[in-house]
């Protein structure tokens, strides 16, 4: 599963059920890829039922499916699913499904939807100071096979740890083109910005500031000219400005 579904345990507010029956009318965005001919089960109900069984600590395919199959008849409604029209039951889905499932919707679409979701749910009180924002990408982990590479994402965190939202990146690319699309639907205006010296990038820049954020860039001899000119500054490392939106410090590496 995604690791920005993971955060669904870690978010605050109302009870495990409850979080993820409000979790369905976000997930019911993604879009259904299969055919409506033989299909048993309703699309966001399966999802919803997936993000339940990570709320409730399942860590596998495997897991998920077992968590959906030992859910009782009350919480199967909850998340979605419709009883029988004979016997009035709920018959649970199968964990094959809930894989099948999984394997074909949408990443970016998914990630967006639970992104949307923890965007929306309320801190019980605001933090204080500035707010930061992380921009990192990972490989996950056991992704890669005998005839794939491994699957590589974009993620932007606040650092106190909660997932706002998060990208697959392109196999024949690298992070640099996800950026802008990966932190579009995210509120940065007074946000300050962080990431690796990969997106120390003028467009990068110039999108932050249109954006109203602030951002820290790290910079190294791949830029010569911006790093001769940080260099310049004396024995400091770092310069700073908070006046306008843009860059608030500059941190001069050796590398």
């Amino acid at each position: 599963m995604p690791s920005c579904l993971r955060q669904l345990g870690e978010a605050s507010g109302p009870a495990l059920l409850e979080a993820a029956a409000d979790l369905r009318s976000y997930l019911a965005a993604v879009p259904d890829p299969r055919a409506r001919r033989g299909t048993r089960h309703p699309w966001t109900a399966l999802l919803t039922a997936s993000a339940a069984a990570v709320l409730a600590g399942a860590a596998s395919i495997t897991a998920i499916g077992e968590w959906v199959a030992d859910a009782p008849q009350r919480v199967l409604a909850l998340l979605g699913f419709r009883p029988d029209p004979l016997t009035g039951l709920i018959r649970p889905p199968h964990a094959t499904t809930i894989r099948l499932v999984l394997a074909a919707a949408d990443g970016d679409a998914l990630d967006r939807a639970i992104g949307d979701f923890l965007q929306e749910r309320k801190p019980p009180a605001p933090a204080p100071g500035r707010k930061v924002i992380a921009v990192d990408g990972k490989t996950l982990r056991g992704s890669r096979t005998a005839d794939r590479t491994a699957t590589a994402l974009i993620a932007a965190m606040t650092h106190s740890g909660e997932v706002l939202a998060q990208r697959q990146i392109d196999g024949k690319s690298n992070e640099i083109p996800a950026f802008a699309p990966l932190l579009d639907r995210i509120d940065l205006t007074g946000a300050v910005i962080t990431a690796d010296a990969l997106h120390t990038q003028h467009n990068h820049a110039t999108y932050l500031h249109e954006r109203g954020a602030h951002y820290l860039a790290v910079v190294k001899r791949n830029h010569p000219r911006l790093h001769e000119r940080v260099r310049g500054l004396g024995a400091t490392s770092a310069w700073t400005t908070s006046s306008t939106p843009g860059p608030i410090t500059a941190t001069r590496s050796a590398d």
